[in-house]
């Protein structure tokens, strides 16, 4: 994961370290990822302590030991899927096309009652 813009190890428990070890340990070292294809177990090296489930829950249950490849992997699809999700917009007033004669005459006399007070 991309530390540099990200607040995530700040979000951390203090006993992180200790947590991510268990978790290593708990699976023997190996990726826990199971292929849809084969419904194997990776077999490659676990280096990475995953979260289950998006957010801060931290609790032992809801982290898993993965490999960087399917750790990479995962954390991607979830940004995509981040990605797609529509945004809160800005609401702008709606542009009025400069040849509008109707909101010309409004604007036209908006100015002259301006200019008779």
């Amino acid at each position: 994961m991309a530390w540099t813009n990200s607040n995530r190890l700040e979000r951390l428990p203090r006993d992180w370290q200790t947590r991510r070890l268990s978790v290593l340990r708990r699976a023997g070292y190996q990726c826990e990822h199971i292929r849809h294809d084969t419904e194997q177990r990776c077999t490659e090296l676990a280096t990475d302590v995953d979260h289950i489930q998006r957010g801060d829950d931290h609790e032992l249950s809801n982290l898993q030991a993965l490999c960087r490849w399917h750790h990479g992997k995962k954390s991607a699809e979830e940004g995509s899927t981040a990605r797609r999700k529509p945004r809160a917009r800005r609401e702008r007033d709606p542009e009025v096309h400069p040849n509008d004669l109707r909101n010309l005459k409004r604007a036209q006399a908006s100015a002259a009652n301006l200019t008779e007070r």
